[in-house]
This record gives structure tokens, C-alpha cells and sequence, in this order.
């Protein structure tokens, strides 16, 4: 599946780009594992290794791990790199959603 393909499999998509050796990403993994549980039924949770994934991530612009970008109907509508608390992330994910 392409990139494109998979931000607008469904309506809804957050992507994560990570790296396994990110200490960030480490922290953040329990964080995103808990979110995709609770947004199940509203949002598609992807998680890329960007080691994996470089194509992806440089067409993508990552600069930075984790970064989160998700997409409301295949559309870039939030963007953020960095550690963040879950309730923000979820924040921004639901507070984004149409």
C-alpha cells in the first residue's frame, strides 16, 4: 500500500514517523498504542519506522521523530514532532475530526 493509498483508506488516518532507537518515540509508544485503542472506531493509527520508510518520510518533510501528522479525508489537517502528553495528542486528533 502507497502512502497516499493509506491516508485515504479511511477517513480518518494519524501517521506516526518513529525510529526504534528514538528515546522520544520510546516514551511515546505506550501513548499511541493507547490512543489507536480508544480512537478504534473513528481513526486509523499507522506507525512508520522512518528507517523503513525514508521515501515516506522525506516526501513527507520529517525532520524529526516522532512526528504525528493526521489527515481528516486524505487532507493534512494537524502536524506536530516531539513527546507530548496523551491528552493533547488525543486532543488534537478528536478536536480535528468531522
Amino acid at each position: 500500500m502507497t502512502y497516499d493509498q493509506m491516508i485515504s483508506s479511511t477517513p480518518a488516518v494519524l501517521i506516526e514517523f518513529y525510529a526504534t532507537w528514538c528515546p522520544h518515540c520510546k516514551n511515546m509508544a505506550p501513548v499511541v498504542e493507547q490512543l489507536s485503542e480508544i480512537l478504534a472506531d473513528s481513526v486509523k493509527v499507522v506507525q512508520l519506522d522512518i528507517d523503513l520508510n525514508q521515501e515516506a518520510a522525506d516526501a513527507e518533510d520529517v525532520t524529526s521523530t516522532p512526528t504525528f501528522i493526521f489527515y481528516n479525508n486524505g487532507k493534512e489537517v494537524w502536524r506536530q514532532s516531539g513527546e507530548m502528553p496523551g491528552e493533547v495528542l488525543l486532543h488534537n486528533i478528536t478536536s480535528r475530526l468531522s
